[in-house]
């Protein structure tokens, strides 16, 4: 299946249905009056999060969804039929966007949510609801209400525990493909990762994800190579593990520039935990990995960790390292959802408070 993380879609609900002018008439009914029904109701545009997709394909192939309009009210006081709603499915970490693709209308995180985006117009009332006792025949209907029409985008983020980092071929197809059955393209030419990968990470009885986006290089962030386009799949993660080639010249110069992409695109993205990681230790000298080593830690300022990928040596350590960051970050989340519940729960109290 092909990755599509953006797409822009014409969306519109449907009008209501007009009522009906229509009189009673039957044997031996003297004074039959009015029995126009009202008009059924337009179908609504419903966005939907969803279990099971992780990308946004779909609408690459069909950007315009329109529902259909309520039908007409009938004599006998029959209401009009409701038109069906158009419900698109998204998977989660979808926000949609107004038509300028800066202002956030959703954020879809969870699956089950749900919001309409076009309301469906209601239908209009039919002659019998004008009957008065000065107006006993009222010939008056009414249209049904238009339904509403507008342009947005839809913009996937990829939700992970786990988000790599790093330069092209530093080997972060190789860790996710070992540490998962994730099976992405791995072959000695840079830029071989082209879209986003998840892979499900196995560590003891737990489990976490992780998301692999291609490669960056100085500049990324004025869209030299492939730009950091693909950033926002990492920016919901709770942990960015740093990627650095054991075979670099300079390993220090490679994770200033990391670095410096990241600061360059979100300075909350940068700004979140780090594991750094040293791959291919098995095609350097141990003198030259331990000088390597000691660069790294003096400059980041913490321990890094040293792996080779490719045959598996060290990757459980720093998986279960990884997990520790995982859990910490629910943790975190956990107690800033329940502080923001607090809060609210108190504002209601103050509210009601005689």
């Amino acid at each position: 299946m092909k990755f599509l993380d953006q797409a822009k879609v014409y969306l519109r609900s449907g009008n209501g249905g007009p009522g009906a002018v229509s009189f009673r008439r039957e044997k031996f009914i003297e004074f039959g009056g009015p029995n126009g029904g009202d008009g059924g109701r337009g179908g609504s545009v419903i966005i939907e999060c969803v279990d099971g997709l992780n990308t946004l394909i779909d609408y690459r192939y069909q950007q315009h969804f329109k529902a259909k309009n309520g039908g007409h009210g009938m004599g006998r006081d029959r209401t009009g039929a409701a038109a069906a709603d158009v419900i698109l499915k998204v998977p989660v970490g979808t926000q949609v966007l107004e038509e300028d693709n800066e202002t956030l209308i959703a954020d879809f995180t969870e699956v089950g949510q749900r919001m309409t985006l076009c309301r469906g117009g209601d239908g209009g009332r039919g002659n019998s609801a004008f009957k008065t006792a000065t107006n006993r025949a009222p010939r008056k209907f009414e249209p049904g209400w238009p339904g509403e029409e507008r342009w947005v985008w839809l913009r996937l983020k990829l939700i992970a525990g786990v988000g790599l980092v790093g330069m092209p071929n530093a080997g972060k197809s190789t860790l996710l493909s070992v540490t998962s059955r994730a099976k992405p393209k791995i072959a000695d030419y840079p830029f071989t990762t082209l879209v986003p990968q998840l892979g499900v990470v196995a560590v003891g009885e737990r489990e976490f994800v992780m998301a692999d986006i291609p490669g960056l290089i100085e500049g990324a962030s004025e869209g030299v190579g492939l730009g950091h386009r693909f950033l926002g799949h990492v920016e919901r993660c709770r942990v960015l593990l740093h990627l650095i080639d054991a075979t670099e010249p300079d390993v220090v110069a490679t994770y200033k520039t990391i670095r410096g992409e990241l600061a360059a695109y979100d300075a909350d993205l940068a700004a979140k935990p780090e594991v750094v990681v040293l791959n291919k230790m098995d095609s350097v000298s141990e003198d030259e990995l331990a000088e390597k080593v000691g660069s790294l830690q003096k400059v980041t300022g913490r321990r890094v960790h040293v792996i080779s990928a490719v045959i598996g040596e060290n990757v459980q350590p720093l998986l279960f390292d990884l997990l520790k960051y995982v859990d910490r970050g629910k943790a975190e989340e956990r107690a800033a959802e329940e502080e923001e519940q607090r809060k609210k729960s108190g504002a209601e109290a103050e509210t009601w408070r005689p």
